[in-house]
């Protein structure tokens, strides 16, 4: 067999379709965020960043900085291996912590992603609690549902953000059959929220444990930056819930807090946690450093609430399409993967405006999309700038606009 030709056929197909991915080689600049420096074609040049999941700008807040040096100093560079051979690094300890009681749970474990946590952990609870079936909410990320997929559970898909559904289907298995809930909080591309309290409510009654995906939502809501579930009051409901240290806090790694049994019992059977390296001791240092300050410091999200609001009301007041949703995600509807990535490479092209398109499968095909995520350092030029690109692209190719 010709494996190249076959590989070739396949990037092609996708080429065709117009969902091929092409990276933009971009240079952050510390302190200057969201700028950075593009290295494209025609050389090196400076563009704003609009879709970064650095929702904050913590990756570059003097506070984590200062954290991350002074344990790369004291630490040096890596953690030596896993947790279990190399020795449990006291700052992994510390951030353990700092995360238990952000979530008021008795206990936290940490992993190197979101991803994995989502995987090992969600995976693992479903793999080792027998006969146990897992509730995924129809919109959960890939992590979810490749954690579910691995663990060779019975599965079951709810309509997405429909206690009703969930209802309707928990009522189908016995009291006796263990059940897990898995849904997030705010959804990534959609950037709806979830009704926790009534998905809550529904587990509750049919004596189903709950876990929830709080990535796109830690740091940002809550008096604390404990999420959605902070913000509602129901983290005490929450049997597990699951966050990131590579989107609000700036820095990278995963995490799920629960009780200290729960998270002992993952511990003790995660493979994605047992046989991997641990976090590199200055990132767990940043990434305590960002949590710490976001626990007492409001302003962020405060500013951050504000330019959100402010990039919406332009996009309403230019006719530019985008989905209304509660969150700070916000979309703007193209509907068709080629015009999608053709805006995009304009607006970074012409207009120095970097803003990455989101086709399938990420998101379904027909809602291809360009995904905003505004932050407290985009300033009203930035704003005014990105609107106004969009404007004169969407004039250009004489693209449908929306009654203001």
């Amino acid at each position: 067999m010709d494996y190249e030709a076959l590989f070739r056929t396949g990037i092609d197909a996708l080429k065709l379709e117009g969902r091929y991915r092409v990276f933009a080689e971009l240079e952050r600049h510390a302190g200057a965020f969201p700028k950075a420096t593009r290295h494209g074609p025609n050389g090196p040049h400076e563009v704003t960043v609009w879709c970064s999941n650095d929702y904050l700008g913590m990756g570059q807040h003097p506070a984590v900085l200062e954290a991350m040096h002074t344990a790369l100093d004291r630490y040096g560079a890596g953690a030596g291996g896993t947790r279990n051979i190399s020795g449990n690094c006291h700052t992994h300890v510390l951030l353990e912590r700092e995360l238990a009681d952000l979530h008021a749970k008795e206990a936290a474990l940490l992993f190197t992603s979101g991803f994995v946590s989502n995987w090992a952990g969600l995976g693992t609870l479903a793999a080792r609690i027998p006969d146990c079936v897992v509730f995924s909410d129809a919109g959960n990320h890939a992590s979810m549902i490749d954690g579910i997929r691995q663990s060779r559970c019975i599965k079951r898909v709810f309509q997405h953000n429909s206690p009703r559904d969930l209802d309707r289907q928990l009522a189908e298995f016995g009291p006796d059959v263990p059940k897990l809930v898995a849904f997030e909080s705010v959804y990534s591309m959609d950037g709806d929220i979830a009704p926790i309290a009534e998905i809550c409510d529904v587990a509750e009654a049919h004596g189903a444990m709950t876990y929830l995906d709080e990535v796109h939502a830690v740091g940002l809501y809550g008096p604390r930056g404990g999420g959605i579930s902070e913000r509602d009051g129901v983290a005490d409901r929450l049997t597990v819930i699951e966050g990131t240290l590579g989107k609000a806090y700036g820095v990278v790694g995963g995490y799920i807090a629960a009780s200290r049994t729960l998270c002992d019992f993952v511990r003790s059977h995660a493979s994605g946690f047992i046989f991997t390296t641990a976090l590199p001791p200055a990132v767990a240092a940043g990434a305590m450093a960002s949590i710490s300050h976001l626990k007492a410091s409001g302003a962020e999200r405060a500013r951050h609430q504000d330019r959100v609001a402010r990039v919406r009301a332009a996009l309403d007041a230019a006719g530019i399409p985008h989905l209304e949703n509660p969150s700070h995600i916000i979309p703007v509807m193209v509907g068709n993967p080629t015009v999608c990535k053709q805006i995009s490479d304009r607006l970074l092209d012409h207009y120095g405006i970097y803003v990455q398109p989101i086709n399938y499968p990420t998101v379904p095909r027909g809602t291809e999309r360009l995904r905003i995520t505004p932050s407290p350092f985009h300033s009203d030029a930035d704003i005014d700038a990105l609107i106004g690109a969009l404007s004169d692209i969407w004039a250009d190719a004489g693209l449908e606009r929306v009654a203001a």
